[in-house]
């Protein structure tokens, strides 16, 4: 196949004529704006690199008079050209969203003192704020203005944990004022930047444990709602896990505040009581409680797949997503990541012992048939 030439011309087509092919000026357009809509129309290769792209490569643009197009990455080839490793000109069309959803991020994870402006993120990956908003949505559930509050999240708990000031890690953070990061704090630390620096010094979390069938299991919360539900070997183990998340924290031994939340998760998981509809108050992203949510959506008894989770919240190559956020989980059973299983039927991970899971999604089987009888 020759690279495509001049012979491709402009001209209206006649009744009957298919539309004409793109020109080369539509090409080299295409090219100097990185317009994503012509990937898989063609590629263009640079004859002083011999290196061949996607239109929508986000590498420097070249000199034109070194561009050549070709139909296709075979006919690049056979011409001595190899692949961009930047934009993978080999990979399905398909992908052209999601590589500038990854350039994106990469841009957004960049350590900055400036705060994170998407429209400069989007000028950068020449497409529009809009567009970006609408590829974010679809690829990962979420707003380019979420994922970027997260970013700034957490660059500010690691300041804050290395010992920085509330007002240094706030500007280091990218927050631009203190109304906006204190507007926030509460709903994503669960407390104000000063107590999170501290450890959760002045937060009074109570917690008891119980003996379950499968080990132990901790419970513990604020007077807001549970905040933990840990499954384990031993009491002194999951104290541990609680105390290294809040190491300032108030952190006691508190039947009282969580004998409820306890007695009615010990019916549940003898499959004396089927429905568990606790009070949370836990730290999570916005994605997080997405998933969180859909997970709460399968009956007891029953499973979905990474994939199937994935596809019910509009995000169907979001697996691997979807499987940080089960991993991620702090209130086991309330939160019912182990209803979530491989696509293959196995039944894949579980933060707290695949044994666990095991017994779990037996119990609630047996409780799911006698209820039917």
């Amino acid at each position: 196949m020759k690279p495509i030439t001049r012979t491709l011309i402009e001209k209206q087509p006649t009744k009957g004529e298919q539309s004409p092919k793109p020109t080369r000026r539509q090409f080299w357009k295409a090219v100097a704006e990185r317009d994503a809509r012509y990937d898989g129309a063609f590629v263009y290769a640079v004859a002083s690199t011999r290196v061949y792209c996607r239109p929508s490569c986000p590498s420097r643009r070249p000199k034109r008079e070194r561009v050549i197009f070709f139909a296709g990455p075979e006919a690049a080839e056979r011409d001595g050209f190899r692949p961009c490793r930047r934009c993978d000109p080999r990979s399905a069309p398909v992908t052209a969203d999601s590589r500038l959803i990854t350039e994106a991020c990469r841009m957004f994870e960049q350590d900055s003192l400036e705060a994170i402006r998407i429209a400069s993120i989007a000028r950068q990956l020449h497409v529009s704020p809009f567009r970006l908003q609408r590829m974010f949505r679809r690829n990962m559930g979420i707003s380019p203005m979420t994922y970027a509050q997260s970013i700034r999240l957490r660059r500010l708990k690691a300041k804050l944990r290395e010992g920085s000031d509330v007002t240094s890690a706030m500007y280091e953070a990218g927050y631009g004022s203190p109304s906006r990061l204190y507007e926030q704090s509460g709903k994503s630390l669960g407390m104000t930047p000063a107590t999170y620096g501290r450890g959760g010094q002045g937060m009074d979390i109570g917690y008891s444990t119980a003996r379950i069938p499968m080990g132990t299991v901790l419970v513990a919360g604020t007077n807001k709602g549970v905040s933990a539900i840990y499954l384990g070997d031993s009491e002194e183990h999951l104290e541990a896990e609680l105390r290294r998340e809040y190491p300032a924290a108030s952190i006691s031994r508190n039947p009282s505040r969580v004998s409820r939340w306890i007695r009615d998760l010990v019916r549940n998981l003898s499959g004396e009581q089927r429905d568990l509809d606790l009070p949370l108050d836990v730290k999570a992203t916005a994605f997080q409680c997405r998933v969180w949510r859909a997970l709460k959506q399968i009956p007891a008894g029953s499973t979905r797949s990474y994939g199937e989770v994935a596809r019910s919240i509009g995000l169907p190559n979001g697996q691997r997503a979807v499987a940080r956020a089960c991993a991620t989980n702090p209130a086991a059973v309330v939160i019912p990541c182990h209803r979530v299983v491989r696509e293959d039927g196995g039944l894949g991970g579980y933060r707290w012992g695949i044994e666990r899971k095991q017994a779990l999604l037996a119990t609630e089987a047996k409780t799911k048939a006698r209820k039917l009888r």
